[in-house]
């Protein structure tokens, strides 16, 4: 896919400095910039490389005046880093702009869906599947009975939607995660051994959900587990029956919650974060990576450690426990002493 600097000017509603029919098709680091690559300068720490980089297109300030002969032609802006991150989303949307039906794939019986479906290659859709308009569904994806999906959804290859999961507006799902798999219910009996619990619920993603790679989402025993508006999910989490996660919460990878446990809106969870069910997690609440949560946190708590604990006190005792042999050494002088 190539773009001319007439082309990126006119999307950004810069100047160009130098050939407007200059080509790219790459983006590049402004130190590692070749030819056919597109980079931008808004620290000025990295101005130096302006004058030096093989880029064919850089954009910069409006203000920038150059100090030396450049070879890169110029696209000027207000706000190169935003005028950058306008220029990639543009250029995701295009690489995404991909509509039809790829065969072999299966759509079974009473399948709906809206306007400029992508279903690629090897999909499975199950009976009565309902998808809303501009949804791209990457190759080798399955859609289980009932499942409802709505408009300008992405599923990338390989992801699995199980049967009677709700998924709303603007989601994006990446390959390898799982939704709507059983939850982890099993009755211990007398001879030791186990007896699964039917897992009769669902899963519920509410509008503009991302979830990354191989993260698992499990349906609830009954009703639901559910995602609210806004979750960012990173990869490799798991999420157990009957957690109920709210809007806006960020949870970093690794993370695991166990049954039932909610969790409130605008939280940001670290990495391999660990907490424990049937427990509730209040609003903007901040649990530090590698924590284990084990009790109810209140609106506005910042936690660490395992079992965790308020941040402050938790980095003051960190002080302490780094110490800790001088700490006895010094304890064992004085009891000599006092002896």
């Amino acid at each position: 896919m190539k773009f001319t600097a007439e082309q990126i000017a006119g999307i950004l509603e810069g100047e160009v400095i130098g050939n407007p029919n200059a080509e790219v098709h790459k983006l590049a680091k402004i130190e590692e910039g070749i030819e056919g690559s597109l980079t931008f300068l808004s620290n000025p720490k990295y101005q130096n490389f302006i004058y030096t980089t093989q880029a064919t297109i850089t954009i910069v300030n409006k203000s920038f005046v150059a100090e030396q002969e450049i070879s890169t032609t110029l696209i000027k802006v207000d706000d190169p880093y935003q005028s950058f991150s306008k220029l990639l989303e543009y250029y995701n949307q295009v690489k995404l702009m991909k509509s039809g039906i790829e065969q072999p794939s299966v759509i079974s019986e009473n399948v709906t869906y809206g306007e400029n479906l992508y279903l690629g290659s090897f999909c499975y859709l199950g009976k009565n599947v309902v998808i809303g308009n501009n949804v791209k569904i990457y190759p080798n994806t399955f859609i289980g009975d009932n499942v409802t999906i709505g408009d300008n959804c992405v599923f990338f290859a390989g992801v699995r939607i199980y049967s009677e999961t709700e998924i709303g507006n603007n989601c994006v799902i990446h390959s390898g995660t799982i939704i709507g798999s059983d939850g982890f219910g099993f009755a211990p009996l007398d001879d030791g051994t186990y007896s699964k619990i039917p897992q009769i619920g669902n899963v519920i993603l509410e509008d503009d959900v991302e979830i990354g790679s191989c993260t698992t989402i499990d349906r609830a025993t009954m009703g639901s587990t559910i995602i609210r508006k806004g979750v960012k999910l990173d990869n490799q989490i798991q999420i157990a029956h009957n957690v109920e996660i709210g809007e806006n919460t960020v949870i970093a990878a690794q993370t695991g919650i166990a049954g039932s446990t909610k969790i409130g809106k605008n939280c940001l969870i670290g990495g391999q974060v660990g907490f424990a069910g049937h427990i509730v997690i209040g609003d903007n609440v901040r649990v530090q990576a590698q924590s284990g949560v084990g009790k109810n946190l209140k609106d506005g708590e910042v936690v660490q450690g395992s079992p965790s604990f308020n941040y402050a006190d938790f980095s003051k005792s960190f002080v302490h426990f780094r110490n800790f042999p001088k700490i006895v050494s010094d304890i064992d002088e004085l009891k000599k002493k006092i002896e």
